[in-house]
């Protein structure tokens, strides 16, 4: 254990998604997330190894990441996120994530819904066949999302199946911010036309 704390002396430096260590040996602390048995960062900053304490319940070291720099909110798995989608294609919307909850962001974390996962639905919860990104999401619309669990390339997957989930926000072409009608439709002020949307449910 001795040798492992001395190795730290290094500055190891680690970026979101970074294989930290195992919960095996390890337990998870700041900046840190577990997921099936390994411990990943998901901020960027430098990994410490924290010693087991007197305490004789705590055999394992600690591990965490401090940021290099003051850094805001980071998305973990369970995290609610408001994020601003950024492109819609046929399986799958991407989005930047804006807030963790209440708080900002302030380095650029990217979310992916996808259309089917598994048999799963991240879109909605009901007539998951019937599901059509374009008519659920639309680029610049402002979504609440539950973070599933940190994806590939370093996008977190992101899930809006739940009633309270989805667009928040969003302009209708004639760009004007449209009032919701209901779970799948929100309506322009000005020009009264209505467009398809997986509506989050205020």
């Amino acid at each position: 254990m001795v040798m492992e704390v001395e190795k730290e002396k290094e500055e190891v430096m680690v970026t979101p998604g970074e294989v930290l260590g195992y919960s095996s040996t390890l337990i998870p602390g700041k900046g840190a997330y577990l997921h099936n048995k390994t411990i990943h960062a998901s901020l960027t900053g430098r990994r410490v190894i924290i010693p087991p304490s007197d305490s004789p319940h705590q055999k394992r070291s600690i591990v965490e990441v401090t940021g290099h720099k003051g850094h805001g909110a980071v998305p973990e798995p369970g995290s609610i996120v408001i994020a601003r989608v950024t492109k819609v294609m046929a399986k799958m919307a991407s989005a930047d994530i804006m807030c963790v909850g209440t708080k900002s962001v302030k380095e650029k974390f990217s979310g992916v819904i996808r259309k089917y996962v598994d048999r799963q639905q991240d879109v909605r919860a009901t007539e998951i066949d019937k599901v059509d990104m374009h008519l659920s999401f639309r680029n610049g619309d402002i979504v609440k999302a539950f973070v599933l669990s940190l994806g590939d390339a370093r996008a977190y997957y992101l899930s809006t199946a739940k009633n309270e989930l989805g667009v928040v926000s969003a302009e209708s072409i004639g760009g004007a911010t449209m009032v919701p009608i209901s779970y799948t439709e929100m309506q322009c002020p000005l020009t009264g036309q209505i467009e398809q949307r997986k509506v989050a449910k205020v």
